[in-house]
């Protein structure tokens, strides 16, 4: 197994220390997404999802994994298909394959890890005792637990690149509007001022980043009604929030996000650019939920490199099988 290329995280004075995300020699830093494993007792199914998971992990050798929410399934289910009893054993489970191997990991929350018995506060701290783990649980004045940012630096230790990590929430606040939560105007105005920090402290513009989340954007739908896009669509719809609360209109005012990444949806897997921004889905990973027969279980990869501005991405399946041309999706044909 090839050395990763990360220091060792520490605890100073209890807090944890993240670790320091590096460029590889040859420049380039490979990320790992699962998404929605739904994690729930430890059985069959999730022993599957844990054996798709060590495939990729030891097929790919990630510099980083980022679970996009739903690691867990906290929700109500049939009476003959009891609820996860023990969340915090779950979160043990889900994340073992990537701890033991050492391999620096990064988290968001989905609508499904906190609908019962554990709170994201209460979830947040226990993620943060992973020896492994570089999420944060991010200013406690801004809404949801695990909004950060962390940066990939070169062999001289200077930031190349950001990522941004966001929780998207779980379902609307308001009684009058169905459907799924929002990332809130507080949040946005969090991203806004971590990405002018960065300008100011950049040459001449800001670096370039990438951001992770579990809920689409409504500009998912629109991406795909209007721009040539690459993958599968097979839900319905987006299941994005019934609410535009603008965070992709910041993204395109600070100039510095170059893709985000979504779970959510299990059986979309596409992407598509649109005003310069690649919006892309993962790959559902979890066996323990829904999915469409022939539509194997997999993760998306992301290939970053030193001083580029833009970033390759791939899918590894189940079955080894590696897809880095996804169908051509044209709007109207």
């Amino acid at each position: 197994m090839k050395p990763h290329n990360y220091n060792n995280q520490y605890k100073n004075g209890g807090l944890i220390v993240p670790h320091s995300l590096v460029f590889r020699e040859d420049h380039t830093f490979t990320i790992a997404q699962f998404t929605d494993l739904h994690w729930k007792d430890n059985g069959i199914l999730d022993q599957t999802t844990r054996r798709l998971m060590e495939d990729i992990l030891d097929a790919e050798q990630p510099d980083l994994v980022v679970f996009t929410g739903d690691v867990i399934y906290t929700g109500d289910v049939a009476p003959d298909d009891p609820i996860c009893e023990d969340p915090l054993g779950a979160l043990r489970e889900a994340v073992h394959s990537v701890e033991i191997r050492g391999i620096p990991w990064a988290i968001v929350f989905g609508n499904h890890d906190t609908e019962s018995i554990i709170t994201r506060e209460d979830l947040i701290h226990a993620v943060l005792e992973y020896p492994h783990t570089v999420a944060q649980r991010g200013p406690v004045e801004v809404s949801g637990e695990g909004n950060y940012r962390l940066s990939i630096q070169d062999a001289a230790g200077q930031s190349k690149f950001n990522l941004y990590f966001f929780d998207s929430g779980a379902y609307s606040p308001v009684p009058h509007i169905d459907g799924y939560d929002w990332i809130r105007s507080d949040q946005i105005e969090w991203y806004k001022k971590e990405s002018l920090q960065i300008r100011d402290t950049s040459a001449e513009r800001p670096l370039p980043a990438l951001a992770f989340f579990h809920i689409p954007l409504p500009e998912y739908q629109e991406v795909w009604d209007s721009k040539t896009c690459y993958g599968h669509f097979y839900e319905a719809s987006v299941c994005s929030s019934r609410v535009n609360s603008g965070l992709f209109a910041a993204m395109l005012e600070m100039g510095d996000i170059v893709g985000t990444f979504v779970g959510h949806d299990h059986i979309n897997d596409y992407w598509g650019e649109l005003h310069g921004i690649r919006l892309c889905y993962g790959r559902a990973s979890g066996y323990n939920t829904y999915g469409k027969e022939g539509f194997q279980r997999g993760a998306r990869m992301i290939r970053l490199r030193e001083d580029e501005r833009s970033f390759e991405t791939w899918l590894r399946l189940a079955d080894g099988t590696v897809i880095t041309q996804q169908p051509e999706h044209i709007p109207g044909t």
